[in-house]
């Protein structure tokens, strides 16, 4: 494996810095599941399409570093160690997962870097680790039977295809615009 450089560096910082100034739009709660819709899966999702799996990963553990150290930069303005041990902890965790699955598969993907391929990578990486564990995780601590936590998240999925599709957009555009960001 080949060490960071300070390029490097800087990208995951920076990708770290837009998951959390998503984390400033106002989540929108729902009556039903203690999970509220947010946009920063779209940043993660953004943070392995363009970076890669390895960079993307690192960037949002940088960024649940930062969670866990107190920052408020989960949505809502929530941080501390302590959100990773409620209902939308297992989401939260999941974003590192998430943009380590977006980058591998856009790294893997046919015509790699394309529109299609980039919003494939980012809706079944995305969304499918993110869910991963977020919904077992959900499942366990709220007390909802696995069946009924998968059941309420499935309201997510229109929203974060189309989240998918905006990382997606935006990534092939930071690649043809800016080739060195492929280069990861």
């Amino acid at each position: 494996m080949k060490p960071l450089t300070t390029r490097d560096l800087v990208h995951c910082a920076l990708f770290a810095a837009i998951v959390a100034v998503l984390g400033l739009v106002p989540p929108i709660p729902l009556g039903f599941l203690p999970v509220p819709i947010t946009a920063q899966l779209m940043g993660v999702m953004l943070a392995g399409a363009v970076l890669g799996a390895r960079l993307g990963g690192l960037s949002l553990l940088l960024f649940l570093l930062l969670v866990a150290a107190g920052l408020p930069l989960l949505s809502g303005g929530r941080g501390g160690f302590g959100v990773f041990l409620g209902p939308t902890g297992g989401f939260a965790i999941g974003f590192a997962l998430a943009a380590f699955t977006v980058g591998w598969l856009a790294e893997r993907l046919p015509r790699r870097g394309s529109l299609p391929s980039l919003f494939v990578a980012c809706a079944l990486g995305g969304i499918g680790a993110d869910y991963a564990l977020g919904i077992p995780w959900l499942s366990m601590v709220s007390g909802l039977p696995l069946e009924k936590a998968a059941l309420g998240s499935l309201t997510f999925i229109p929203g974060d295809l189309i989240k998918a599709g905006v990382a997606a957009f935006a990534a092939a555009t930071v690649k043809r615009a800016y080739p060195l960001a492929a280069a990861h």
